[in-house]
C-alpha cells in the first residue's frame, strides 16, 4: 500500500484538492437542487475521493487510466452542480494528464474531451450549443494554462535528473581515479619487489625471500583495498538514487568486515541537492573506511539527523581514537574542502570513546 503515499504527488495539490472538494460539497448542499442531480453530484464526489489517492504522477507507474477518469469526474462535477468551484480540480486533472501521458498525448485527450462536451451538454444537460461552446472555450483556456505549468515542471524534472546523473557520473569518475591511484601504488611496489627478488635469488637468497614476503603482504593489502572500493562504489550504481536509502546500503555493505555497523535516520527526511547527498555519502564512506582501517574497535555508528535548516551526519566508532600529532589525512582534508564549498562544516576528532566524524550542511 506504499503507493497510496506517492512521493511524486505534490503535497500542496493534496491540500488544494481536499479544500476545493470540501467547499464544492458545502456550496452544493446549501443550494436547492432536485434529487436526481444531487445523487449524481454526490456519486461524482465519491468517485473523485476514490481516485485521488491512486492517481499516478509519473509515467510508467501503472494505473494510467486513473488520470483521464479523474478529469472526466472533475468535468462532470461542474455539470452536476459545482457552481464553478470545481475549476481548480480541472486544473489538477489536466496537469496530471500531462505528467502521466506527456504533452502531446495529453493535448489529444483534452481535445477529445472538448468534442464530447460540445455534444453531451446540449443533449444530457439541456445547454444550448452557444452555452456548450462558451463553457468548452473556458475550459480550453484553463487547459492551455495548466499544460504550460505542466510543461515547465516536466522540464525542471528532466533537468534535475540530468544534474543528478552528471553529478553521480562525476563522483564515480573521481572515485575510480582514487581507486586507480591507491591500488596502482600497491601493484607498482609489488612489481619492484618481485623484480628485486628475481635479481637477488642467487646472490642474496635471504633478501629475495624478504622481497617475496613483502610482495605477499602488499598483495593482501591491495585485495582488501579493492574490496573496500567495490563496496563503496556499489550504491552509486543503483540508478543514481542516493539519499538515506543509499547511505543505509553503504553501511550494510560493510557487514562481515569484523566490525558491527549501524546506521539510523532521525527527524523528518527532506530531499537534498545532489551535491549535498554525494558529500554525505562520501563522509559516511570515509568514516566507515577509516574505522575499519585504524580504529581497532568493535562497532561504528552513522547517524543522519534532519534538523531545522540543516542536516547533520555523524560517524562515530568505539576504537582507540587517533594521535593528534598525525593531523588529518588527505581524505579528510579533501572532504572538508567539499563540505565547506557547500556552506557546511566538517569536524573530526577523538570523542569520549573512539573517533568521531561530523558533517553539517545547510538544507
Amino acid at each position: 500500500m506504499a503507493w497510496l503515499r506517492d512521493p511524486d504527488r505534490p503535497a500542496l495539490l493534496s491540500v488544494v484538492f481536499w479544500l476545493v472538494l470540501g467547499a464544492t460539497v458545502m456550496i452544493n448542499l446549501a443550494a436547492p437542487s432536485d434529487a436526481w442531480h444531487r445523487v449524481l453530484f454526490l456519486a461524482d464526489v465519491a468517485l473523485l475521493c476514490g481516485l485521488w489517492p491512486v492517481m499516478p504522477w509519473r509515467p510508467g507507474r501503472g494505473r494510467r487510466l486513473v488520470a483521464p477518469a479523474f478529469l472526466a469526474g472533475a468535468l462532470a462535477l461542474g455539470l452536476t452542480g459545482a457552481a464553478g468551484t470545481h475549476m481548480p480540480l480541472l486544473l489538477i486533472g489536466m496537469t496530471n494528464l500531462a505528467f502521466v501521458y506527456g504533452m502531446r498525448v495529453a493535448a489529444a485527450i483534452l481535445a477529445v474531451f472538448g468534442a464530447i462536451m460540445v455534444v453531451v451538454m446540449p443533449v444530457v444537460y439541456g445547454r444550448t450549443i452557444v452555452e456548450a461552446l462558451v463553457e468548452t472555450a473556458a475550459i480550453a483556456v484553463l487547459a492551455a494554462f495548466s499544460m504550460g505549468m505542466a510543461s515547465a515542471v516536466l522540464r525542471a524534472r528532466h533537468l534535475a535528473e540530468r544534474v543528478r546523473e552528471l553529478t553521480v557520473a562525476e563522483e564515480r569518475a573521481r572515485m575510480a581515479a582514487e581507486m586507480h591511484d591507491s591500488i596502482g601504488h600497491h601493484l607498482t611496489v609489488i612489481k619492484v619487489g618481485l623484480e628485486n627478488a628475481e635479481r637477488f635469488r642467487d646472490s642474496r637468497p635471504v633478501a629475495a625471500w624478504e622481497e617475496v614476503h613483502q610482495a605477499k603482504e602488499l598483495t593482501i593489502a591491495a585485495l582488501a583495498d579493492a574490496r573496500r572500493w567495490v563496496r563503496a562504489l556499489r550504491p552509486l550504481a543503483l540508478n543514481g538514487h542516493l539519499g538515506s536509502a543509499a547511505l543505509q546500503r553503504l553501511a550494510d555493505s560493510f557487514t562481515g568486515t569484523g566490525v558491527r555497523v549501524a546506521f539510523e535516520v532521525t527527524g523528518t527526511e527532506r530531499p537534498l541537492e545532489p551535491d549535498a547527498e554525494l558529500v554525505l555519502y562520501r563522509v559516511l564512506q570515509e568514516g566507515l573506511t577509516n574505522a575499519l582501517r585504524h580504529a581497532e574497535g568493535e562497532s561504528v555508528r552513522g547517524t543522519l539527523a534532519f534538523e531545522k535548516g540543516k542536516v547533520v551526519l555523524v560517524v562515530a566508532d568505539d576504537g582507540k581514537g587517533r594521535d593528534d600529532d598525525h593531523g588529518h589525512g588527505f581524505g579528510l582534508s579533501s572532504l572538508a574542502d567539499r563540505v565547506k564549498a557547500l556552506g557546511g562544516d566538517l569536524t573530526s576528532g577523538n570523542a569520549a570513546r573512539g573517533f568521531e566524524l561530523r558533517a553539517e550542511l545547510p538544507s
